[in-house]
């Protein structure tokens, strides 16, 4: 990327973080382009729709992440104009296809990275595999791309980890810590001689995505948990999953306090009124979600509803009854609208 182009992306991200601009040209592809975004010495950044993190370790170079199938070629050609070196690992922050589709290019070339990644992921492909129309059809829904198809063959990691790894690559440090948030196989990376955090889809620019309906269980305490210990981390930049960096040891230590600060008020208030006998009807209208938060740009909720993150905590701490005798075992929702009908008058009656 230009030296331009480049302060032009800076200087969007800044407005973004001021609130004075959208996240939309970065999601939409506006800044994606054959060259990285030199953040600071060493660290590269591919902005996409889920963002990719290069780092030069004098010895080779270590991706966080590799992005979708659609940037794959595009990433490969970004870093190599960023470096002739070759890739000596990919770390995947989680399993999620939009970060671990970009391998390819770099396993064709004459060093095949290393891939790297909790211990959980595998057993998130075989189930990617096993429910591969189901996930096609609600992804289908979720954004609008009616022939989408799910893909069936993934690069499974070389090597993985269960709670804690230390990599050393030429004069790079890279810890690897293991927490579970919106996905149960998440890590996020830090590399304390750059001071810097990749946070995986920990930090989204979004209010946490942590009851989505559609997908499997999140856990937004722990998920909180994991947003403290990388504020006592002291990083001065943070490179996130999907949305612009931030560049600051303030900025980055407000925007990893006020999520996990979310997220703690959702766990607290649903929980005492779980414990106080509460049905989950009345437990999604009595939490009140702290409106100054989600004022935040980066708490929006455009992707995630604090609503759905109490109704996961319910399913979470409590199963899928609501407590409410008629939904216990319902009638077939046919059989409902057809009784529905007949008292009605028949089904002429309510056309009419």
């Amino acid at each position: 990327m230009t030296e331009h182009n480049s302060r032009t992306y800076i200087d969007y991200a800044d407005r973004v973080w001021r609130g004075e601009e959208s996240l939309l040209p970065h999601l939409t592809g506006a800044f994606t382009s054959e060259e990285l975004v030199p953040v600071r010495d060493r660290i590269g950044f591919f902005p996409a729709f889920a963002n990719v993190a290069a780092f030069d370790t004098g010895a080779g170079l270590v991706l966080v992440d590799s992005g979708d199938l659609r940037t794959a070629g595009l990433l490969h050609t970004a870093v190599r104009a960023f470096s002739p070196d070759p890739v000596r690992a990919v770390v995947y922050t989680h399993g999620h296809v939009d970060h671990v589709f970009g391998v390819a290019p770099f396993d064709a070339e004459p060093v095949r990275p290393e891939v790297i990644a909790h211990e959980a992921v595998a057993a998130r492909f075989d189930r990617y595999v096993e429910t591969s129309g189901y996930n096609a059809w609600i992804n289908r829904r979720q954004f609008g791309v009616p022939g989408l198809d799910w893909p069936t063959e993934y690069r499974y990691p070389d090597t993985t980890y269960r709670d804690r790894l230390t990599l050393r690559h030429g004069e790079l440090t890279f810890e690897l810590f293991h927490a579970r948030g919106e996905t149960d196989d998440h890590t996020y990376v830090w590399v304390p001689e750059l001071k810097t955090l990749c946070t995986g889809d920990l930090f989204i620019w979004n209010s946490p995505n942590a009851g989505n309906p559609q997908k499997v269980q999140r856990y937004p305490e722990e998920w909180a948990r994991a947003l403290r210990a990388m504020g006592e981390l002291g990083a001065e930049v943070l490179l996130p999953g999907h949305g612009i960096p931030i560049v600051g040891a303030d900025r980055v230590a407000q925007a990893l306090d006020d999520t996990a600060t979310l997220l703690e008020s959702l766990c607290s208030q649903t929980r005492d009124l779980m414990n106080a006998g509460l049905r989950l009807d009345a437990v999604i209208h009595g939490v009140k979600v702290p409106e100054e938060l989600l004022a935040k740009p980066y708490l929006h909720p455009a992707y995630d509803e604090p609503e759905f993150v109490v109704r996961n905590l319910w399913r979470l701490w409590g199963g899928w009854y609501d407590q409410n005798p008629a939904n216990l075992k319902p009638a077939p929702e046919a059989a409902v609208a057809a009784e529905l009908a007949d008292a009605a008058g028949g089904a002429l009656a309510l056309a009419g």
